[in-house]
């Protein structure tokens, strides 16, 4: 079923999604949600491989846009503003939900990481949304929202989060001095903080039946959260509505952050 868009708060807004693997990803989930509020959208996927999951995803929310995008490759992300900016000459909105380290750093402990390990997490996971903050700034004229993914991991020690604690932290920072550096273009920027969701990337995390039940069992509200949950979250911070919120990491995991 074709997810189609309506007349809403972000009708005529123009936006890039990037991290979309599956059905299951918290960025399909964003893609939903920015589509039901009347936004076009600009989708992402990693390469050939990753493409016949992702079309069909784009076809249902009636993506303009489906560009390929591995941030590990050189010149990559700019490619992706080029289109952009070719079709359509402005951004209102991005949501960044990429992240990656390699496994044998990521299942280590963070004492033992390597610095090659290391400097990738940090350039996949954070440092490019820095860029595209820089790249997505001219594109909005008119101000506009970024948005990127984080964990409660970047504040508390969690369990197996290992390598993405200290990245997932320093995106966070990232947001907070974007949001000072940008605020006076109009232009707003937040982490949002989902809790434990069944992800692809999630499943790269030992342990992760256990940090779900954890989180079901000791959350106030202890209904389990989907994708659609974060996903309409996120695209309310790209509404009028939150016109004067920037700078924050917005929890989205039923008040589990809250309880010791």
């Amino acid at each position: 079923m074709t997810t189609t868009a309506v007349p809403g708060p972000l009708a005529g807004r123009k936006g890039l999604i990037a991290g979309i693997a599956n059905e299951h990803s918290i960025a399909w989930g964003c893609a939903k949600a920015f589509r039901a509020l009347g936004a076009d959208l600009a989708i992402t996927y990693l390469n050939d491989k990753a493409r016949p999951h992702v079309e069909p995803l784009a076809r249902e929310v009636d993506a303009q846009l489906l560009l390929p995008l591995d941030l590990r490759v050189d010149g990559a992300l700019e490619a992706v503003f080029e289109q952009v900016e070719a079709d359509w000459g402005q951004l209102d909105f991005l949501v960044h939900s990429i992240a990656f380290a390699p496994v044998e750093d990521l299942h280590g402990r963070l004492t033992d990481c390597s610095k090659a390990g290391f400097l990738q997490a940090m350039d996949v996971s954070c440092w490019s949304f820095i860029r595209m903050a820089k790249l997505a700034e001219p594109l909005m004229k008119q101000g506009g929202t970024l948005v990127c993914m984080s964990y409660f991991g970047a504040q508390m020690v969690v369990d197996h989060y290992n390598v993405m604690g200290p990245v997932k932290a320093a995106l966070e920072c990232a947001v907070r001095y974007l949001a000072a550096e940008l605020g006076p273009k109009g232009i707003r920027v937040h982490a949002v903080s989902p809790g434990p969701l069944a992800t692809r990337a999630a499943s790269g995390l030992t342990g992760f039946d256990d940090l779900l039940a954890k989180a079901h069992e000791k959350a106030p509200i202890s209904s389990l959260l989907s994708i659609e949950d974060v996903g309409a979250a996120t695209a309310h911070l790209a509404t009028d509505a939150a016109r004067l919120m920037t700078g924050q990491t917005l929890f989205v995991d039923g008040g589990y952050h809250i309880i010791d």
